[in-house]
């Protein structure tokens, strides 16, 4: 290959968009960037971008995604970078079956048929990356983050076991475990917040009406980074020999994967439980 051919997906805005509008300016690789909106299809294309429409929710969507990229590569893929996904704020005892199904669609089960999508030709032209985006919730959990959480635990699991079964071949699993980074994350997930919780009959109600006013506010929580954090560590990924199965982006995530190690599991709670 004289460009590498690369999938982002969930590049509309934020870090994926962020990502592949970067890597696009690399003559390295050949980026392709994922949407489901049409009205974000053309803005993207406007900006020089390779764009493919992906549904992580349709499993038509995401065969018709994988055909048309390998349709454009001549067959293969460098790496897939799976970084679409959401959060469904809300305690866990608010959270219906058909919200929790809807966040594992999109943030778990959408991601691993795609990713199954592109192994058979990993397998076939004996290399790949395969970068999954999860976060520093896929490994500590917060309160109302239950729905989010679940599913980067799940992400963390399939990605581990997943890099056990390629270690004979020269396929690389890696996870992005994120903090807090400047994106639309907020304001989707006060979208999802307001869609799917009723606030008034919660037993948290009044401490809901805080969680409402945290994500509408605009202002950055501590030691939050911007995107280009992330396209550093997603930059590395992609061109180390051998990358690490765990990049870590952000203080808050560093530091929270050390005090899990360190503490007990009463002690660690109680650092968890003064986090908003």
């Amino acid at each position: 290959m004289t460009r590498k051919p690369v999938l982002i997906t969930g590049a509309s805005s934020g870090i994926g968009y962020y990502c592949a509008k970067k890597l696009s300016k690399n003559s390295s690789y050949q980026v392709y960037a994922t949407v489901r909106d049409e009205k974000d299809y053309k803005r993207l294309t406007r900006d020089g971008l390779n764009v493919l429409y992906l549904d992580l929710n349709s499993n038509d969507s995401i065969k018709e995604c994988s055909k048309e990229f390998l349709s454009k590569t001549n067959g293969k893929i460098y790496a897939l970078f799976n970084n679409a996904g959401y959060g469904q704020p809300g305690a866990v005892e608010d959270i219906s079956d058909e919200a929790l199904k809807e966040q594992f669609q999109t943030n778990f089960f959408g991601l691993h048929s795609l990713t199954r999508e592109f192994l058979p030709v990993m397998r076939e032209q004996g290399f790949g990356r395969i970068i999954n985006h999860s976060s520093v919730l896929g490994f500590i959990s917060l309160r109302f983050r239950g729905a989010y959480n679940a599913s980067k635990y799940a992400l963390e699991g399939l990605s581990d076991t997943l890099r056990l079964e390629l270690m004979d071949s020269d396929i690389w699993v890696s996870l992005i475990e994120t903090g807090p980074v400047r994106s639309d994350f907020r304001k989707n997930a006060l979208k999802k917040f307001l869609e799917n919780i009723d606030r008034q009959n919660s037993y948290f109600k009044d401490e809901y009406a805080k969680k409402l006013e945290s994500l509408q506010s605009e202002k950055d929580v501590p030691f939050t980074l911007g995107a280009d954090a992330v396209y550093e560590v997603f930059l590395k990924a992609l061109e180390a020999k051998e990358p690490k199965p765990r990049y870590r982006v952000t203080k808050v995530t560093t530091m929270l994967w050390f005090l899990k190690r360190v503490l007990s599991t009463k002690r660690l709670d109680k650092v968890l439980r003064s986090i908003e």
